[in-house]
């Protein structure tokens, strides 16, 4: 029998471990409800696994201070709160959740494609302040036969090809890295990110941001360093097919700010669904915005009240909510009982942090 520690955890998060359906009922488990620190360490420290979350810090002096420490796993797709150089030195392996939110991801960002193309918020907004059924104003499109410039074509992009397919929309897709085995297997076609940007009707964002420099001991989503900071900027806002609609669910900074107000209010853009700002960073797992709040929540408030954006009747903003589903949640606890149980069966996890193995 092992003994478990889990930090940053919930109730039905616990409840669940503790199901005999779980598969690690068995061993000798404790939960801790806060995060773990130099300054949070708990009285009994014979652990041999640890499960974190983002807010935890297992730096060297956290890790010394479990003596039978084997492996840490964190409920999360990025891992730069634990301390990699200090578990490869000692030979304790590491885990991580690569993705959780496939299809969830995709959901939103077809919401926010419907919101926009049926003005669903526009028509709700009426009723609800003036009672006024009337419909000027309120014609939409249909999807049908429109064309969706997927950016990035990876687990999210992917889901997004599918659901697009079920609305009998023609399907153009940008990558850096393009798959055409999924391209064949899918029937859509890679063309240049200009290319997408002048025949799309819709435009949709699913790629990681990838700043010029990155710290080593984040994740790397490729092998080039290919920054995607800015990728929609002020000299390609202008290569956009008028009346477009652009989607970002991805992250904030991949969209220049300015460039978007411009497309916007030069009617460029015929509109934006922004589950993510600029102004919010690089935050690397929603999640951590459930237990904390989100990082910058004061200043985006303050940003949002004066934000040209808002004020706009065809940008739909909400806040980093994408991901937000009860299904989404536990696929990220199923993922960490899956490494923890692998490395009880056969010493290694299904999900290593690649630079710890």
């Amino acid at each position: 029998m092992s003994k478990l520690a889990f930090f940053e955890i919930e109730n039905w998060e616990k409840e669940y471990i503790k199901n005999k359906e779980s598969g690690i009922r068995n061993q000798e488990l404790s939960f801790y409800d806060k995060k773990l620190d130099k300054d949070n360490l708990p009285t009994e420290k014979d652990a041999e696994i640890i499960s974190v979350f983002v807010g935890s810090k297992v730096d060297k002096e956290v890790i010394d201070s479990f003596p039978n420490l084997k492996l840490i796993t964190t409920r999360s797709t990025g891992f730069d709160h634990i301390d990699l150089k200090t578990t490869k030195e000692k030979n304790i392996k590491t885990a991580y959740v690569p993705g959780y939110g496939d299809n969830t991801v995709a959901e939103m960002a077809f919401g926010l494609i419907l919101t926009l193309s049926r003005k669903i918020y526009e028509a709700y907004d009426r009723i609800r302040e003036t009672g006024s059924f009337s419909l000027e104003g309120l014609r939409g499109f249909d999807l049908k036969d429109k064309t969706i410039g997927i950016v990035g074509t990876g687990r999210i992009g992917k889901y997004m090809i599918k659901i697009a397919k079920g609305f009998s929309m023609k399907i153009i897709a940008f990558d850096a890295y393009p798959n055409e085995k999924l391209s064949k297997e899918m029937n859509f076609q890679y063309v240049e990110l200009n290319e997408l940007l002048g025949k799309s009707d819709i435009i949709s964002l699913h790629v990681p941001y990838i700043p010029s420099t990155r710290a080593s001991n984040e994740p790397q989503p490729n092998s080039s360093g290919q920054t995607t900071h800015h990728l929609i900027n002020s000299e390609n806002i202008n290569k956009i097919k008028k009346g477009a609609i652009l989607i970002n669910t991805s992250r904030g900074a991949i969209v220049e700010t300015a460039a978007l107000v411009k497309g916007l209010e030069e009617e460029i853009l015929g509109g934006a669904g922004l589950d993510v700002l600029e102004e919010e960073g690089t935050t690397q797992d929603e999640k951590s915005f459930l237990l904390y709040g989100h990082p910058k929540e004061h200043d985006l408030k303050t940003i949002l009240a004066n934000h040209v954006l808002i004020d706009m009747p065809n940008v739909i903003i909400t806040p980093h909510n994408a991901f937000n589903t009860q299904e989404a949640l536990q696929r990220i606890l199923n993922t960490d009982i899956e490494n923890i149980k692998s490395f009880l069966e056969k010493g290694e996890t299904t999900h290593p942090i690649g630079n710890s193995t």
